[in-house]
């Protein structure tokens, strides 16, 4: 039975299904519930998945290319210009350094010279889909640690070509009969010449079709005005992409990736991203699972100590080089142990390398299952480092990490406001105040945005006001209320615990994305939230209302009823959020929203009528 195919599509969507949200339920992550899933539907313990573990990965990898092709969609040119120090520099170095500490300790424990430097280059790669995913869901994209992950992981990526080049000239001649099991791609027929021509030829086909005939292409099916077919055609693309960088030897990640970027000004940039990423999350976290299956526990069992000894190499090497570039690069010890644990594994890529090097007989098949348990085994642990960091070690660090490699230049103030986080949110807040000739104090801890804001004129210090000292300068102890209004929803919350600890008679007013982020914000104890959503969408409902000919004065009650119970609803939800009642009483609290409505829209009647009679 496990060779019918429905029976294999059912049992994989099961074990996702069950593992995956018991994982994110324990704080664990999607990522460690899908490796969890494969490791029981696989070989080491169920052996039910009916197909070779290296041939689902293979199909599986699929979600790694889309995963990049989204990627690179949202990173145009100019961004990745501004980037280049960060991924070249920090990339570069991140590369270089895990090749050379690797292979150096492979060396002297007693591999060849050429496999220990081509095994180092291999595992210099971490994960991207493993990094990605992790940075996406705690929403860390943005944040210090994510910029210089993603950074890293870019030059990675383009660095495939050049190790791709390299690994055949550091052949190891006692594994040459290797050769002859072929290579599944054409070009290796071919004069190192003519392939680094064809290579060259193929990005730039690459590149001109993203440039000029993607654009083409979308117009001609926009035209159609049939959705499906937009996503056909989009997956089309990437599937074309992907097997033209396969057959010509290169990671078809890569070309995925380049095929974003030059899209990533596309008038369909959206449309894209919104008809692959069901598919995309789909395929990640079937490799994911494809990753769990291929740990070969039993060739594991025969040689313990040694995967352990070269797993806790590849891990510690990649941490300590990651460390110590992350604090050179101007990380704070939270954002240094984020960056460097995320990145500690080896990666997705490692497979492929992996299988070249096998075929092309740089190394033998013994090596290979090795380095692949080890691949594999590492970044099963990662997820677990990451969330043991997130739990047990990040918490002690939030008020006693070192300062910033730039100092902060707050100076002692005795303004009775606050204002920590000066965006778009905290500017318009921070104007308004002043034209009330209300000063405040204001902190923010992008420096680029610190002195754009003094070159306008406005007083603006650099500083991070998750760290309590620099709040007590800043005036916490005197001041009588704080606006957190920073744009990202964890330090906010951070920031909010410091102030609670140290400063608890300082009144706290907190900036809130959404709903969901009141709801957080509530469980803290803070009341006192502004969710920067509902005033813009009821301003705009009000407008439409007027627009249709509602009277004005219906129109402003209406919206005056509306927000102060939708006020009341957050705080009432916030307690059932994570309990079985919660959609009931949702769904009740719209029943009970029109019937308030419409009672106040009764009374507003009523008293229109009553005023007129008055005044006739």
């Amino acid at each position: 039975m496990n060779d019918n195919i429905l029976f294999q599509i059912m049992i994989f969507l099961l074990s996702a299904m069950i593992m995956v949200p018991i994982a994110k339920r324990l704080g664990l992550g999607s990522v460690l519930g899908y490796l969890i899933a494969g490791i029981l539907i696989g070989p080491a313990v169920l052996d039910v998945t009916g197909v070779e573990s290296h041939q689902l990965l293979e199909i599986a990898e699929l979600g790694v290319v889309m995963m990049l092709f989204i990627i690179g969609l949202d990173l145009e040119p100019s961004h990745i210009w501004n980037m280049r120090k960060m991924i070249f520099g920090l990339g570069g170095l991140q590369l270089l350094l895990t090749a050379a500490l690797t292979g150096l300790l492979l060396f002297l424990a007693g591999e060849n010279w050429p496999q220990a430097v081509v095994l180092g280059l291999i595992t210099s790669c971490s994960s991207t889909a493993l990094g990605v995913q992790y940075l996406n869901e705690k929403r860390l994209n943005h944040t210090p640690a994510g910029e210089r992950a993603f950074s890293v992981l870019i030059f990675q990526d383009i660095m495939v070509i050049p190790i791709l080049a390299v690994l055949p000239l550091l052949k190891n001649v006692q594994t040459e009969q290797a050769a002859s099991d072929a290579s599944l791609v054409f070009p290796n027929t071919l004069p190192a010449f003519q392939h680094g021509l064809l290579v060259i030829g193929s990005i730039a086909l690459v590149i001109l079709f993203g440039r000029f005939g993607i654009r083409a292409v979308f117009k001609i099916i926009a035209r159609t005005k049939l959705r499906e077919m937009f996503t056909v055609t989009a997956l089309l693309i990437i599937v074309a992409i992907a097997l033209l960088m396969h057959l010509i030897g290169l990671s078809p990640a890569l070309g995925a990736l380049l095929a974003g970027i030059v899209l990533a000004n596309s008038e369909y940039r959206h449309e894209l991203e919104g008809a692959i990423d069901p598919f995309k999350s789909l395929l990640l976290g079937l490799f994911f699972m494809a990753v769990g299956a291929a740990i070969d526990f039993d060739f594991i069992g025969t040689k313990p100590f040694l995967m352990a000894f070269l797993v806790a190499i590849m891990i510690l090497s990649k941490f300590s080089v990651l460390v110590v570039l992350g604090r050179s690069f101007g990380l704070k010890i939270r954002d240094n142990l984020i960056f460097s644990i995320a990145l500690c594994q080896g990666g997705e890529f490692g497979f492929v390398l992996l299988s070249f090097s096998l075929h092309e007989g740089i190394l033998n098949k013994e090596v290979t299952d090795i380095a692949m348990a080890v691949t594999a085994i590492s970044m099963s642990i990662t997820p677990i480092l990451l969330a043991l960091n997130e739990r047990f070690v990040l918490p002690h660090l939030i008020s006693k990490e070192k300062p910033n490699d730039k100092p902060s230049d707050v100076q002692q103030e005795q303004n009775q406001i606050i204002i920590a986080g000066y965006g778009s949110f905290g500017n318009t807040l921070g104007r308004f105040l002043n034209a009330n000739k209300v000063n405040t104090t204001v902190l923010d801890f992008n420096p680029d945005n610190v002195d754009l804001l003094r070159r306008v004129g406005l007083k603006v210090y650099y500083g991070d006001a998750t760290r309590y000292e620099l709040l007590e300068i800043a005036g916490a102890s005197t001041a009588r209320m704080i606006v957190v209004a920073m744009g990202d929803a964890k330090t906010r919350l951070q920031v909010i615990d410091v102030v609670k600890k140290h400063f608890p008679n300082l009144k706290i007013l907190c900036r809130a994305s959404n709903k969901y982020d009141a709801f957080d914000i509530l469980e803290t104890g803070v009341t006192d939230i502004y969710r920067q959503t509902i005033d813009t969408s009821l301003r705009l409902g009000k407008d439409i209302l007027k627009s249709l000919n509602h009277r004005h004065d219906l129109v402003e009650r209406s919206a005056e009823a509306f927000f102060n119970y939708d006020e009341m609803v957050v705080r009432q939800l916030s307690y059932l959020r994570h309990s079985a009642g919660y959609i009931e009483a949702a769904r009740q609290t719209l029943l009970e929203l029109e019937f308030i409505m419409d009672e106040k829209v009764q009374d507003a009647f009523k008293d229109s009528n009553h005023r007129e009679r008055h005044i006739g």
